[in-house]
């Protein structure tokens, strides 16, 4: 096993007639997800994404709920076929309660009620970013992948979030830090869209960062106190900076955009690895893990393994596959709430912010 707690965890599964199956689904943004873990190990991971907003520049949430509804029961299907059971055999379906888009949550939550209401088994709600964390929890049954002891750092860099996580159990975890503004993962994207390079921008920046020269320009960087973060100065420099050079010559952008891919992406991991390195000594705390879609970023996973060497961090790093949203980080956060026996109502709603899911407990 990858360590004493996680090995705990899968030793002593609820006793019962027979193994285990749980049921994850995952619709937070416009990614439709589903899939199937027993006793604790992943048997599949079926997700259909949504090439439609490419258009667009940026998900639309009425287009992303629409898609969900086509592809939920084509992708729930998928996944009980890979992991070779019938739906009768689930034990319990975990699902994204939020936050996200509320129409794309909707969704997956009423699928969720539906099923497990037509079944007569239990429901597991998941905070989506929780489950981010809690990738680092996923298993095969032959993998070698290692799993973060508690406590540990998490870095959680997405499209819409960017926090430094305190992660003291799977479920008793503390933002310490956080972006007051833009999430890195937006001011990519914005900074792609505002370079003509499309949607999303997160792979094109990195593929093109690869080619350039990271100190070619110099964009600002935040003062913010503590372990909070700031990205919206970063956006407003680029935006300023391009208008300027363009002046000069109308082809700027063409003839540097390696240049300015590369660094852009060193820009944002420096902001992002000088607080983290902060919180990790201030906190004397070796183990440092990253999650959510920013940390399939070449660049930042290079600044981790370079900090590992100069200050003797043990880092976690997911795998590619589990970066974006996915339904096996949904559910194996929910097999560590079943094993609790932590079940919500069938009269939970779905919610959009955080904010919301404190008030809907009182």
């Amino acid at each position: 096993m990858k360590n004493e707690e996680f090995a705990t965890a899968l030793s002593s599964p609820p006793k019962g007639a027979g193994p285990t199956y749980i049921l994850g689904i995952e619709s937070s943004c416009d990614d439709t997800s589903a899939a199937v873990i027993r006793d604790g190990f992943l048997l599949s991971n079926v997700t259909a994404s949504q090439a439609v907003h490419e258009a667009y520049g940026g998900v639309v949430p009425e287009l992303a709920s629409r898609a969900h509804q086509q592809n939920i029961v084509p992708v729930v299907d998928a996944a009980l076929k890979q992991a070779g059971i019938e739906r009768e055999q689930l034990s319990a379906i975990a699902f994204t309660r939020g936050p996200g888009l509320l129409g794309s949550l909707l969704v997956g939550v009423s699928f969720a009620k539906g099923l497990a209401a037509s079944l007569g088994i239990p429901m597991i709600d998941v905070n989506h970013l929780h489950g981010h964390v809690l990738a680092h929890f996923i298993h095969t049954e032959n993998d070698d992948y290692v799993s973060p002891e508690f406590p540990f750092l998490c870095l959680l860099v997405s499209g819409g979030n960017s926090q430094i996580i305190l992660v003291k159990s799977y479920k008793d975890m503390e933002i310490i830090g956080q972006t007051i503004d833009d999430a890195a993962g937006e001011a990519i994207d914005k900074c792609s869209k505002v370079m003509g390079l499309g949607y999303p921008g997160g792979p094109i920046i990195d593929k093109l960062a690869r080619q350039g020269n990271p100190e070619a320009f110099t964009f600002s960087k935040p003062n913010i106190p503590g372990y909070d973060y700031s990205f919206s100065g970063l956006k407003t420099s680029f935006l300023y900076n391009l208008r300027d050079w363009i002046k000069d010559d109308p082809d700027f952008i063409e003839h540097h955009k390696e240049d300015l891919a590369a660094s852009l992406e060193k820009t944002i991991v420096d902001i992002l690895m000088k607080k983290l390195r902060l919180a990790a000594k201030d906190l004397k705390i070796k183990k440092v893990a990253v999650a959510g879609g920013v940390s399939a970023n070449t660049g930042l996973r290079n600044a981790f393994y370079d900090y590992a060497r100069r200050y003797g961090w043990q880092v976690f790093i997911p795998r590619f596959s589990y970066t974006t949203d996915n339904a096996a980080m949904i559910v194996i956060a929910g097999y560590f709430k079943y094993l609790d026996k932590d079940f919500c109502p069938m009269s939970a709603p779905a919610y959009s912010r955080v904010s919301e899911e404190i008030r809907s407990k009182h």
